[in-house]
């Protein structure tokens, strides 16, 4: 059997007055655990995402007409609500499953040792993004779904994916100074890839704010451009991420690149591909709403995968943060700052 200490008066004002240091006191999660806790809160950031876009391609946007009450005076759907309330309504709710995969990050990022603030800043980031965003989903229903408000309730959920992939990224490293693994030219070739991508993604939300899913079936203010027009520009900023993810790997093979970043264009080349395919199709079927929202999984991934590629061009390894520490801790927890070798 464990042992579980006896929790005496002072524990109890130490852990009201600071939980995260009382839980790190007395808790050492395996470098595993907190690389899944990381990735636990970038999975939800998708997840948000996509059951975002599913209340708005059934017309759920207003099923709960107002925030942060479902209906006036009621936190849950009342029975006389149609099911776009429970799909709006649910969507609300993941908002806590959502917290609470970034409180676990936050939780784990704390208590492993050596203590690395770098972790917990980009976990702390993660909340307050949420809770910004939490309000601007508020903000989306009582100005009833107006497009731009839409728009920029999906760009801060593409800046939590960005926060949360970095920090599930930085937990496989250590704290050391970068070291950059390419040339200043794959880099800039790389930076204009990331700027190419995130004006793919604007334009996305211009051709949703445009487009024939308004996000409920009552009169929605639209944006008043041909969202034909937009998608084809759209579609022209695809190809240049796809042109220049294609020369990259060229580049990169030519130079004899490590394979870190060779492997990780090319898991964004076959993205790529894919979300074209579904782009494609979805523009010609005039935008049926399982592709649309495979679309916009897809976009997700893409973004995922260019960071990804970003990041590659540099290796963190570990530093010495142990020096006060007794010898058995170092230890214990030595394999939680070994970076790439």
């Amino acid at each position: 059997m464990v042992c579980v200490p006896k929790l005496t008066p002072a524990d109890a004002v130490a852990a009201v007055r600071n939980p995260l240091a009382f839980i790190a006191d007395r808790w050492t999660p395996d470098p595993r655990t907190v690389r899944r806790a990381a990735l636990a809160a970038l999975v939800m950031s998708v997840v948000i995402v996509v059951t975002g876009g599913a209340v708005r391609l059934t017309g759920s946007g207003l099923g709960c007409p107002t925030w942060p009450e479902c209906t006036a005076g009621s936190l849950t759907p009342t029975d006389a609500l149609s099911y776009h309330s429970a799909i709006e309504f649910t969507n609300r709710m993941l908002t806590y499953v959502l917290c609470a995969a970034v409180g676990w990050a936050i939780i784990a990022a704390r208590s492993e040792k050596p203590y690395r603030r770098s972790l917990t800043r980009l976990g702390w980031a993660q909340f307050w993004l949420v809770m910004s965003n939490a309000i601007l989903g508020g903000i989306v229903v009582l100005v009833g779904l107006n497009p731009y408000t839409v728009a920029a309730h999906f760009l801060l959920a593409t800046a939590l994916i960005t926060v949360a992939a970095v920090m599930w990224q930085r937990t496989g490293e250590g704290d050391g100074q970068p070291r950059l693994l390419v040339g200043k030219a794959v880099q800039q070739l790389v930076w204009a890839l990331v700027a190419v991508t995130l004006l793919l993604i604007t334009a996305g939300t211009v051709v949703t704010g445009a487009g024939p899913h308004p996000g409920d079936s009552g009169d929605v203010e639209r944006i008043k451009v041909s969202w034909s027009g937009v998608a084809e520009l759209h579609a022209v900023f695809a190809w240049i991420v796809v042109s220049l993810t294609f020369a990259l790997w060229f580049f990169l093979k030519g130079i004899d690149a490590p394979q870190g970043p060779r492997d990780r264009v090319r898991d964004l080349f076959l993205i790529l591909l894919g979300q074209g395919v579904i782009g494609y199709i979805q523009y010609f079927t005039h935008l049926p709403t399982i592709l649309v929202g495979l679309h916009m999984f897809g976009s997700c991934l893409v973004w995922i995968g260019v960071l990804r590629v970003l990041l590659s061009l540099r290796e963190r390894t570990g530093v010495d943060t142990t020096a006060d520490l007794p010898a058995q801790s170092y230890d214990a927890v030595s394999a939680s700052i070994a970076g790439p070798r």
